[in-house]
């Protein structure tokens, strides 16, 4: 089982209850896809706003910019016995969620839905380095995706 801890931090973003519900349906839509995981384990979701997104964007990849998404894996973090594995913390700047949906003709949470399960395959290991990773990342983005009847993202008509 995997388990959200849910953070906002910013101005415009859905009610708690309703970004709960979202990002545990997109947990479980990505765990089906990617396989799952062998243990209880946790993420960390940041709601948060450009400003902050941005500022958490130049401490930990050097870039002065915002981002939609942000992950940052735990890596081996230990944790007192009894308590679930932490796979690491997501972040999302809801203005630049807001303007790439709006942008591309796509409804919110469409697209809300799309960065958390990216967010989520790159705490699970999945990277887009190379063409070869971001292929497999791609596929396993789509086919959960499609569990929600978004279509692909990746495709050409959908840019």
């Amino acid at each position: 089982m995997i388990d959200a801890d849910i953070r906002i931090a910013g101005e415009g973003w859905p009610a708690e209850a309703a970004l709960d519900a979202l990002v545990r349906a997109c947990l479980d839509a990505a765990m089906a896809e990617a396989g799952g995981v062998a243990e209880d384990c946790e993420v960390a979701f940041l709601f948060t706003n450009d400003a902050e997104q941005r500022a958490l964007n130049k401490a930990h990849r050097d870039k002065d910019a915002s981002t939609n998404v942000l992950s940052f894996p735990a890596g081996d973090t230990a944790l007192p016995p009894g308590f679930p594995a932490f796979l690491g913390d997501i972040s999302l700047a809801r203005e630049t969620v807001a303007r790439e949906a709006e942008a591309g003709g796509i409804a919110f949470d469409d697209h809300l839905r799309h960065l958390i399960i990216h967010g989520l395959l790159h705490l699970l290991g999945y990277d887009h380095e190379d063409d070869a990773e971001a292929s497999v990342m791609e596929r396993t983005e789509t086919r959960a995706l499609a569990r929600f009847g978004i279509a692909d993202p990746y495709s050409p008509n959908q840019v």
